[in-house]
């Protein structure tokens, strides 16, 4: 769940909330044509407030569409693939680091620089873990 944590004004509030009660609106109505038109029809109310100067009759508004659509919720919301709650969040698998070591040479050869500057920081970290803990002691290296 994203909760989120800094201070959101009133029109990305307002954003929030149309793009929710479309999601919403998506969830209810499956045929596209009807979706389409509960659409327009939802975007219609949004621009009938659009130009609303008062502050505290925007916020009033804003908390009542906020009811509404908490009210109106789908029992079983559509969730996209690789948004929190979807069937595919979070399965990108990124290969570790070390990966990289078992590459063929003729596999390296093709990205020289890459693996030039990958070969001077692997020096450049094991100088840093020396300086920072210590050289290791050769009876432990040895099983």
């Amino acid at each position: 769940m994203n909760i989120p944590t800094g201070i959101i004004t009133h029109t990305r509030r307002v954003q929030s909330l149309y793009k929710r009660a479309l999601r919403n609106c998506e969830a209810w109505y499956d045929r596209r044509e009807i979706y389409r038109y509960r659409a327009v029809q939802l975007r219609q109310r949004f621009e009938e407030n659009r130009n609303v100067n008062d502050m505290a009759k925007a916020a009033k508004l804003l908390a009542a569409g906020e009811q509404e659509l908490f009210n109106s919720q789908h029992y079983q919301p559509i969730k996209q693939a690789n948004s929190p709650g979807g069937c595919a969040f979070e399965r990108d698998v990124e290969p570790p680091d070390w990966m990289l070591d078992y590459w063929h040479p003729l596999e390296k050869a093709q990205y020289p620089e890459f693996f030039a500057k990958r070969e001077q920081r692997k020096k450049e970290f094991v100088a840093w873990w020396e300086k920072q803990y210590g050289k290791p002691d050769p009876k432990d290296l040895h099983h």
